[in-house]
């Protein structure tokens, strides 16, 4: 038996946890603990860490190891690593190598229960398309997406897709009815087109609020109609550098939190040091001493997120005024569920995927939960 102790996120109560065969067995009081107890963080978003993107014609199984080991000390307990619009070549290899490495290799297998392919089914404009490779975007091809989830080996739990493209409705429809969650993302697309998505089984929006044009109409816009939309689940990066705090705050407030999740989005470059660097999926780049990510030479622009799940969990209390009860559930239990991912619970019979964590300083102008442990399935990887 393994035991764990902490201060519980929900109720403040100090507990110890009983662990058995990776399942919680028994909760019970416990003294004066100092550190917070929830359970581990799930991120349905990451494309590489530490100097590693999952697009790599040259990645190997042993990377998608380093990587998913790495994210222990970072709290994480499940996550989908990310490939990203690419040929589908690149893609191909990306996907065969994640399926390999989950297959071979029972450190991946057990934090990464499957994969999140972004693109390319996305739209062409110039800022709904963001950093993805405009020679790499093309209309949903269901045949395509077969070969690919047959790479994958079936891990593909999340298809990113834009439904502005006449196909969309019966090509969502599919995707969904084979046992994959649709998240519509990087998109131009008019209110009567989300509205048909919906209607054929997207249940998400992916980083809602980024990826879109610098200018838009007051109203209609895909914002508004990916907010006002109830059946989509809003996926936001809460890294106090992709939404302004008051953006972040309206955007919660108007799903509400129990139709909100956090995702990282992160790069390759998260957890490098401040530096310049030659990404191999978006150029040249800066990782500046706040955690942003530049274009290297111009630090206005963004070239996507360095930073941890970690850090969007008291950013939004402090941005949306939630408790921690309150938001820690948008990067924990509620990104599992709308993928069907397994994840740790604070309750008898749940698996033990937890955390033991401190809450940053209130004058912390960078805030991020300090892991001070990470459980995973009761096996305690991760220590401070």
């Amino acid at each position: 038996m393994t035991t764990i102790a902490g201060r519980r996120f929900d109720t403040g109560e100090s507990v110890r946890v009983s662990v058995e065969r990776g399942v919680i067995t028994a909760i019970e009081p416990q003294a004066d603990a100092t550190d917070w107890l929830g359970p581990g963080l799930v991120d349905l978003q990451i494309n590489g860490y530490g100097g590693q993107e999952f697009n790599d014609l040259a990645l190997t199984p042993e990377q998608v190891a380093s990587v998913s080991t790495a994210m222990d000390r970072d709290g994480l307990t499940a996550y989908l690593p990310t490939a990203t619009t690419h040929s589908f070549e690149m893609l191909r290899h990306t996907m065969s190598v994640l399926a390999e490495a989950r297959r071979t290799i029972p450190e991946v297998a057990a934090r990464a229960p499957g994969f999140h392919l972004e693109g390319p089914y996305l739209s062409p404009q110039d800022g709904p398309r963001g950093a993805h490779p405009l020679e790499h975007i093309r209309p949903p091809d269901w045949d395509e997406f077969q070969r690919l989830q047959e790479a994958a080996e079936g891990g593909i739990r999340i298809l990113t897709v834009s439904p502005e493209y006449d196909n969309a409705p019966e090509f969502i429809r599919r995707v969904v009815d084979s046992g994959v969650v649709v998240s519509i993302g990087h998109t131009a697309a008019t209110g009567e087109q989300i509205q048909a998505a919906a209607d054929s089984g997207a249940t998400s929006s992916t980083h809602l609020g980024n990826g879109a044009h610098g200018m838009l109409r007051r109203h209609p816009n895909y914002l508004w109609d990916q907010l006002a939309d109830d059946r989509l689940v809003a996926n936001l990066i809460a890294d106090g550098h992709h939404l302004p705090d008051a953006v972040l705050k309206t955007f919660v407030r108007a799903k509400s939190p129990a139709r909100c999740v956090l995702v990282s989005d992160i790069t390759g470059l998260g957890g490098m040091p401040p530096g310049r660097y030659e990404s191999t999926s978006i150029g040249d780049v800066e990782v500046l001493e706040d955690g942003r990510l530049v274009v290297a030479g111009q630090r206005q622009f963004l070239a996507g997120a360095a930073l941890p799940l970690r850090r969007g969990v008291p950013q939004l209390m402090r941005a949306a005024g939630l408790s921690l009860a309150e938001a820690l559930p948008l990067a924990t239990t509620q990104p599992a569920r709308l993928a069907s991912l397994p994840a740790g619970d604070l309750r008898i019979g749940a698996r033990a995927d937890l955390i033991t964590f401190r809450l940053p300083a209130d004058d912390d102008n960078a805030p991020m939960l300090e892991i001070t442990s990470t459980m995973l399935a009761g096996n305690l990887v991760y220590t401070a």
